[in-house]
């Protein structure tokens, strides 16, 4: 389907989208993965490969598709926010509860401010993000009325990966963001993992393995504090990093716990 790149490379803030690449269709099966060589590796290595990568994976999700991607936590499957389609199969993917809320990812931190409400320090969340936390906050009307319209609220995620942050930069709106796995089952991380969900998808972006696949902690991921009350915090699911982002929120900016 798609050759394994190259290399792969980083674009800078601000770079312009790359141009749309030849993308499966939604309802195409993915039946292997596009392969980040050097995804280990402590900076890319080929900008045009990268491009390409970023590319194909902005051409699936501008066509409706469903993308698995790489994050700093665990592997997760994305798909564009703002289209109700979309966010529709993500549910059918996961085979997720309706009513459970879908966390959006952006590229900046910047962008937070455009979705969300925003009630604490600007320099509060630069302490936390890009990072394993996802921050859960009163949704703007800027964001699609379809996406949790259960709740006023709205989980964000700025991943420290620089993969799913140019891709989030490339696409028109928020990325809808969720763990690649069947709701209930572990977080994943490496693709081979959740082979059973490539039919489903339209394209995978194998960025390696996260993390020690033999160690049940990298598989928590993300850790979920809600700071929708002013003054306080919640949190709502402990994740990988519960104890330095609390130290973060009660230390240096007097934050009290709320009610769970």
């Amino acid at each position: 389907m798609l050759r394994a790149l190259a290399g792969m490379g980083r674009g800078g803030e601000g770079a312009p989208a790359p141009a749309p690449a030849p993308a499966p269709a939604p309802g195409r099966a993915c039946s292997s993965p596009l392969v980040l060589p050097g995804a280990a590796a402590a900076a890319p290595s080929s900008p045009r490969g990268w491009a390409e990568a970023l590319a194909a994976a902005a051409g699936a999700l501008q066509a409706g598709g469903l993308v698995a991607v790489p994050t700093d936590t665990v592997y997760g499957v994305a798909c564009l926010a703002q289209d109700p389609r979309a966010v529709r199969s993500i549910y059918g993917l996961k085979g997720r509860n309706g009513r459970k809320p879908l966390a959006i990812c952006l590229g900046d931190v910047e962008h937070i401010y455009r979705y969300c409400h925003v009630n604490v320090p600007d320099e509060l969340l630069r302490d936390l993000l890009p990072g394993p936390v996802t921050l859960v906050l009163k949704r703007s009307e800027e964001l699609n009325k379809d996406l949790n319209p259960f709740t006023s609220l709205v989980g964000v995620r700025v991943p420290n990966h620089p993969f799913i942050r140019e891709l989030a930069r490339a696409c028109s709106g928020p990325l809808a963001l969720t763990s690649a796995n069947i709701s209930s089952q572990a977080s994943t991380l490496t693709v081979s993992e959740f082979q059973d969900l490539w039919p489903q998808l339209s394209l995978v972006i194998d960025g390696g393995p996260i993390g020690d696949v033999q160690s049940p902690e990298c598989r928590l991921g993300s850790t979920v504090v809600d700071l929708s009350v002013s003054g306080k915090y919640t949190v709502i699911r402990p994740g990988c990093a519960l104890q330095s982002t609390v130290e973060i929120l009660r230390q240096k900016y007097g934050l009290v716990p709320g009610s769970s």
